[in-house]
């Protein structure tokens, strides 16, 4: 197995959840905060805000399904999954209070989720660099589909994961369509890259991006009759090199605590582009 990249306090646990040994990354005591990351990245990417929430919380920094060191089972690779996978976690953890949760990306489209589909699981939420789950396609967005060719050809079988061992092992910055440079080291790049050489994290990869191209439309139009139950904030960078054509209006309805901040100048990876306004944000949620 793959070493464990060492934080200060933090210790590592795995527990089986459903089949699925996760893995999950702790540190602190107190209310319970969970932080849920994105693609391509795993746990690791929370490790200059989980000592700072760990003074007075509990902080659980777990690997998705198919990420990071949790196991990449055949299939599962959607948020609704994930999400009912975090269920089980909590259970698992003996941790039955609602958490405040804190997600990047699909990280961050999984607390959606989570919090939808689990009503009193979630306290507050905080999502980054994700759209919310209930964007109405406009003119605008269509015309901004090109952006994701990246996310189809990931999808494709045996090209997509292919073209990713590929990229991981060669020139892991094409990983971050380029947004990685100035913000990570070589060092940090290839603690993201190398996971993905592993032809089951390929995969996994390849059919979470599959999901998002034939499923998640369907899915979409069931979560825009849904109400989101808890207090929420979505920190949308300006400069998101794929979703910035996406139109963030027409959650008011669906998400009435719902706040949404645009920072400008900010891309994708703001988790590590912004650290100290992240980290604002962050600790201003579980206050």
């Amino acid at each position: 197995m793959r070493e464990l990249p060492a934080v200060e306090g933090v210790e590592h646990r795995f527990v089986d959840v459903g089949g699925v040994r996760m893995h999950v990354a702790r540190a602190g005591s107190g209310p319970p905060v969970l932080l849920l990351h994105g693609w391509p990245q795993h746990w690791w990417m929370w490790r200059r805000l989980i000592g700072p929430l760990a003074e007075g919380h509990r902080v659980l920094a777990p690997d998705l399904r198919g990420f990071g060191w949790t196991d990449a089972p055949p299939g599962g690779y959607d948020p609704e999954v994930f999400a009912t996978d975090l269920v089980g976690l909590l259970r698992a953890l003996e941790i039955d209070e609602p958490v405040h949760v804190i997600g990047h990306d699909w990280g961050g489209w999984t607390a959606f989720v989570l919090a939808l589909r689990h009503p009193g699981v979630v306290r507050r939420l905080l999502a980054l660099s994700i759209v919310h789950p209930f964007v109405r396609p406009g003119p605008r967005s269509l015309l901004g589909a090109w952006r994701l060719w990246y996310q189809w050809a990931l999808a494709t079988p045996g090209l997509g994961p292919a073209a990713l061992r590929i990229a991981a092992a060669r020139s892991p910055v094409l990983l971050h369509l380029g947004a990685g440079r100035g913000v990570w080291s070589d060092a940090e790049l290839r603690a993201y890259a190398d996971p993905l050489r592993e032809p089951d994290r390929a995969r996994a990869t390849q059919l979470l991006y599959r999901h998002a191209a034939l499923r998640l439309p369907r899915q979409l139009r069931g979560y825009r009759a849904m109400r989101l139950g808890c207090a929420a904030r979505l920190v949308f960078p300006a400069e998101d090199a794929v979703q910035k054509a996406i139109e963030l209006g027409g959650y008011e309805d669906n998400a009435p605590e719902m706040e949404i901040e645009v920072v400008p100048g900010a891309g994708h990876f703001i988790v590590e582009e912004r650290p100290d306004l992240v980290r604002e944000r962050a600790l201003a949620l579980v206050a």
